[in-house]
């Protein structure tokens, strides 16, 4: 595998998997870059070396061919006004337009191309596709963390065209060495706290983690299946009535392991899931009936910010409560500002992606904490131990 940062690029093509699937709104303006900033010293380190940038990405899910929502045309202004020049782009991904404009395209110029996701052939890996794709540049660079737990064509396939000349980009390294950060020699006491609203979404890594943690704070709506687990009455609250005995297991097996395994005590709760219903304020075990648990309550929120404080090493991935209704934002609110406190007092703390991440960012936190992954669904599964198509396609020569 080449490293980036002793390849020169001078007169080389690098097409570049890119992660640009930022959100737009209805004028298709783009309302969240954090994306895009992230990939720029990838581009910048190949174009000050004087080689060419090919960018290729998906952009949502179109389900049958081109839609105008998902066009990546919608992100040449930023694109141009982030690199100071016209980004030129091609209307397809694959092609004679895009081998032309590939073909004569000059060092420092940049070329996007269209939406991956366009042609099916991305999703199921279709080596010709991938052909295709590997056959307008000289290099390949993997820069999207985010989809590297696919095995698509423009994240894993394409690599077996570029044998001696396929590396990771910034982003990539970066995730990997910090999610390597809290899976291996570790500071302790070390946190993890998760939340969100399934418990099935996050059994392998809750698992694994039970080897590695001395905190375990569950937060969330799959809070409630370990409360309902261990005897309490949970009103109409998100309940997963298969994952009980899963979670009996889980609170038995942090008891053997000496984990200290942390229920939310008490609970935010409301009359109807919605920012306009009647609140209250109970203990998570005593829900009344036909109301239901949408945010850690205040004692909660203090004894969770307490444990953080007290860690030297955070993982966090998934929110405490329903955050994007305000009434039920605060215990997302105190957490994040429980690891910016543990963060500033030399803590290390890693924001698992998804959720959590945009609640530290919406809060205006995200340099304010170690680091904020860029991909939950693949920082998830890398950390439950599974292969990542996308990273072993470098790495791997037999891949």
């Amino acid at each position: 595998m080449r490293n980036i940062d002793e390849y020169n690029f001078a007169g080389k093509k690098a097409l570049v998997r890119v992660d640009f699937n930022v959100p737009l709104d209805e004028n298709y303006n783009i309302t969240d870059d954090n994306r895009i900033r992230a990939a720029v010293p990838t581009i910048n380190k190949i174009l000050s070396d004087g080689g060419a940038v090919i960018l290729m990405s998906h952009l949502g899910r179109p389900k049958n061919g081109p839609e105008e929502k998902f066009s990546l045309k919608h992100l040449v202004p930023r694109l141009s006004e982030e690199f100071g020049t016209t980004v030129l782009f091609a209307n397809d991904c694959v092609g004679v337009e895009a081998a032309k404009l590939a073909q004569d395209l000059q060092p420092g110029q940049i070329l996007l191309l269209e939406n991956l996701r366009f042609h099916k052939a991305e999703e199921k890996g279709d080596p010709d596709f991938a052909k295709d794709l590997a056959a307008i540049a000289d290099v390949y660079v993997n820069d999207a963390f985010g989809t590297a737990h696919r095995e698509h064509a423009s994240t894993a396939v394409v690599a077996r065209y570029f044998p001696n000349d396929k590396m990771m980009g910034y982003v990539m390294q970066s995730e990997l060495t910090n999610a390597r950060r809290v899976l291996e020699n570790v500071e302790r006491p070390y946190t993890a706290i998760m939340g969100g609203a399934k418990i099935s979404d996050k059994i392998l890594i809750i698992e694994r983690l039970m080897d590695k943690v001395d905190n375990l704070i569950i937060g969330g709506g799959m809070s409630y299946t370990f409360v309902k687990a261990d005897g309490g009455e949970i009103g109409s609250s998100l309940v997963e009535m298969d994952k009980l005995d899963l979670a009996a297991r889980l609170i038995g097996m942090a008891r053997e392991k000496g984990v200290q395994l942390m229920i939310p005590v008490d609970s935010v709760i409301a009359d109807a899931f919605s920012n306009d219903a009647n609140v209250d304020t109970c203990l998570s075990h005593h829900i009344p009936p036909m109301w239901m648990g949408l945010d850690i309550g205040p004692n909660a929120r203090e004894t969770y910010a307490d444990v953080i404080r007290g860690s030297k090493t955070i993982l966090w991935n998934g929110p405490m409560g329903v955050f994007e209704m305000s009434n039920f934002s605060v215990g997302t609110e105190a957490v994040a500002e429980a690891v910016v406190d543990a963060t500033r007092m030399g803590g290390y703390s890693l924001i698992g992606g998804g959720d959590s991440a945009a609640a530290v960012n919406q809060l205006g936190y995200a340099d304010r904490v170690s680091y904020v992954s860029t991909g939950g669904g693949a920082l998830l599964e890398y950390m439950e131990g599974k292969t990542l198509p996308g990273v072993a396609a470098i790495e791997r020569d037999d891949y």
